[in-house]
């Protein structure tokens, strides 16, 4: 299993709204693309002061395995949505953090 993280710093002018469409369009992925075992999304809630380093945002795509988030990664929905993310984050793509990780079965 591949656990596709993704961490945002926003600009400071969008809105709640605007984050909760983004989310949506990233959830909804699951439903459009074969390989996606599930999608979490939230605010980071670490007790942790200054370790988030601004990255207040984020979500986690678990895949079956690299070949499911390699079609992921090339598809047309989720470069659409990926391309207004990068619009909304401080600093363009400086704004976003991915990191992945293989999960032992």
């Amino acid at each position: 299993m591949i656990r596709h993280c993704v961490f945002i710093r926003f600009k400071s002018d969008v809105s709640e709204t605007l984050k909760a469409e983004l989310f949506s369009e990233i959830d909804a992925l699951k439903n459009h693309l074969d390989g996606i075992l599930a999608v979490h999304i939230g605010h980071n809630v670490s007790p942790e002061t200054g370790m988030d380093k601004g990255y207040s945002d984020g979500f986690i795509v678990d895949f079956k395995d690299a070949a499911s988030r390699d079609v992921y990664l090339e598809d047309e929905e989720h470069q659409k949505t990926g391309g207004k993310l990068v619009a909304a984050s401080e600093g363009g793509v400086d704004g976003i953090m991915v990191y992945d990780l293989e999960i032992a079965d």
